[in-house]
């Protein structure tokens, strides 16, 4: 098969509306936008928002909360995905962690929760670690440095 003979499926495609085609058509003359009027008219019809003059809702809702430009984004794993990624006794940091497929990028560091069981003897190098999930490394015989 080659490019130009490519045809889209039976049925899929619809052809478009003919309008302003004569009486007969069913969308003759007015082309369906009925006798004058606003919404008539070429390029006609009323901006997103607008409610005739009354003052809009997004203005009559208060304004709330700002955004913090400080905010760190983490990337979140938990326990369970260094269970199935991991041998006992790894080492668990940023580029194993890209080799394992588990980040793709650091965004301002890695945070390890407690989701899950472990069983492996891990150590962990991150930026954080969440108390549970700390507790769980460390009792199934691994180490937690927080970098």
């Amino acid at each position: 098969m080659k490019l130009h003979e490519l045809k889209p499926a039976q049925g899929s495609t619809k052809a478009p509306k003919r309008l302003g085609r004569g009486i007969g058509s069913g969308t003759g003359k007015t082309s369906g936008k009925g006798h004058k009027g606003q919404k008539a008219r070429a390029g006609g019809g009323v901006r997103p928002g607008f409610e005739g003059g009354q003052q809009p809702l997004s203005r009559r809702m208060p304004k709330r909360g700002f955004t913090n430009i400080f905010k760190k984004e983490y990337v979140v794993l938990n326990v369970r995905d260094l269970e199935e990624r991991f041998e006992n006794g790894a080492v668990v940091g940023y580029e194993s962690l890209f080799e394992v497929g588990l980040i793709k990028t650091i965004k301002d560091g890695v945070k390890i929760l407690g989701t899950g069981e472990l069983t492996k003897a891990l150590t962990v190098q991150v930026d954080k670690v969440s108390q549970t999930a700390a507790e769980k490394i460390v009792a199934a015989g691994g180490k937690v440095e927080v970098e």
